[in-house]
């Protein structure tokens, strides 16, 4: 189980960013994903999680109403597009998987890819 985040980079505020999460040696399609993210000096906070049926999503109150999660199954690949972005969304951002939801929801799930950083800054 590998996941490969990628799509971070420095952008003004008020910008907007998709961030990808891509999935190999699994299918995605029986997993549920979350994004987390981790700011210097501060605990990692989960941001958004959708189910693997899709008919769930959670998001932070920080971030509901400016980012969206999604998943193109056929691609194995979930999505995070994040618009209208705060110098407080500074992070790296990690995506991670679990065949169970609430371990997503709850920030233990089993499988954890390696981080990209977005950098929001005029």
């Amino acid at each position: 189980v590998q996941l490969q985040a990628s799509g971070g980079g420095l952008v003004q505020p008020g910008g907007s960013l998709r961030l990808s999460c891509a999935a190999s040696g699994f299918t995605l399609d029986y997993y549920s994903i979350g994004w987390f993210r981790q700011a210097p000096g501060k605990e990692r906070e989960g941001v958004s999680c959708i189910s693997s049926s899709d008919a769930e999503t959670y998001y932070a109150d920080s971030v509901k109403g400016r980012f969206t999660i999604s998943r193109d199954n056929a691609k194995n690949t979930v999505y995070l597009q994040m618009n209208s972005l705060k110098p407080e969304d500074t992070a790296v951002y990690y995506c991670a998987t679990d065949t169970s939801y609430p371990a997503v929801v709850a920030g233990i799930p089993g499988h954890w890819g390696q981080g990209t950083q977005v950098t929001v800054s005029s």
